[in-house]
């Protein structure tokens, strides 16, 4: 049975440049559908994107995130190409990823800008300092070797889609996505990519300082949740350290004169000491409960790939062109 590729444009006011990234993708991938969700556009974005000869559909809650969740709840396919509407990413990288992804060698085949022309393309320093940041800190605290954790290009098989739960409303998807994947074990390929600068006219809607913290507090947050023994435990040693700092003093005084000079500190050590203690046990607790979650998820990932395998079996079984034997 012939495999579908679509090709997933999430736009907010591109007006200046939706109608040149649906063209280029119509002639480079001509055998996929291209979706351009429009996101509330006050600029005519949607009108040239289906002029363009794109299939247009609406999302009504603001967010890139919110986007992408309509996005892969509602369409069904193989290969799943997604990419921004500012024409930053040339449409040339997508047949490199469907082909990782049909293949099976990648659940999720990612655009690398940082490794090409990104950091010479784009005017914007503090976005090339905000990258680097968040590369570095994913690839320490999951154990990673990422190049690229924000870029906009990405290849997504099938089961990676249906069993990817969209958190986030904003531009901290994808930072949510690559986590995602790396804790669940699904299969990431990087290859390098063109990038380009917004032409002319186009204005980036990511802001780098609340979108920044924004991306800052989803690696956080999603620390705590996918490493819990590890998040609790730092948290633990940095009460202990701070319970340590004071128990000290006292416990050399107390080794000099054998008289304990500051019971209320005495008091305040003891309640930080317990504070570590029970964050550690939490660590200890919500590891066992995050071991038990991806041994569901894996359980949940082989009953999906079971139904949609008997949905290919049926599909391929049915006669083609044969009509239903009470027909006319």
């Amino acid at each position: 049975m012939m495999k579908r590729t679509v090709i997933l444009i999430p736009c907010y006011n591109e007006s200046k440049t939706i109608a040149d990234v649906v063209r280029d993708w119509k002639r480079t991938m001509p055998h996929a559908d291209i979706y351009v969700y429009d996101n509330n556009s006050t600029d005519g974005t949607a009108e040239l994107a289906a002029q363009a000869g794109a299939i247009v559909r609406h999302e009504y809650r603001q967010g890139k995130g919110n986007v992408v969740r309509a996005m892969f709840r509602d369409i069904e396919a193989d290969c799943y190409i997604m990419v921004d509407g500012d024409n930053t990413y040339p449409a040339s990288f997508g047949p490199v990823l469907e082909k990782e992804v049909l293949d099976g060698s990648a659940d999720m085949a990612v655009g690398d800008r940082l490794s090409s022309t990104y950091f010479t393309e784009n005017k914007r320093p503090f976005h090339n300092m905000g990258n680097v940041l968040v590369r570095r800190l994913i690839n320490f605290l999951f154990h990673a070797k990422m190049n690229d954790i924000m870029t906009g290009a990405r290849a997504f098989s099938w089961e990676f889609v249906k069993a990817y739960p969209v958190i986030s409303k904003g531009f901290e998807i994808e930072t949510e996505m690559t986590i995602f994947a790396l804790d669940r074990n699904f299969k990431i390929v990087e290859r390098p990519i063109e990038y380009q600068d917004r032409p002319a006219g186009s204005e980036s809607k990511l802001n780098t300082y609340s979108d920044g913290i924004k991306v800052l507090k989803t690696i956080v947050n999603m620390f705590r949740t996918y490493r819990p023994f590890s998040f609790f435990t730092i948290v633990a040693a940095v009460f202990f350290l701070i319970g340590l700092g004071f128990f000290l003093p006292i416990f050399f005084d107390f080794v000099e004169t054998g008289v304990v000079a500051k019971f209320p500190t005495l008091i305040l050590v003891s309640s930080i000491f317990v504070i570590a203690t029970l964050n550690f046990f939490c660590g200890v607790v919500l590891s066992v409960l995050q071991k038990q979650s991806k041994q569901t998820f894996e359980m949940q990932l082989t009953t999906m790939h079971l139904i949609r395998r008997c949905m290919y079996t049926k599909q391929d079984k049915q006669p083609v062109g044969k009509e239903d034997e009470g027909g006319i």
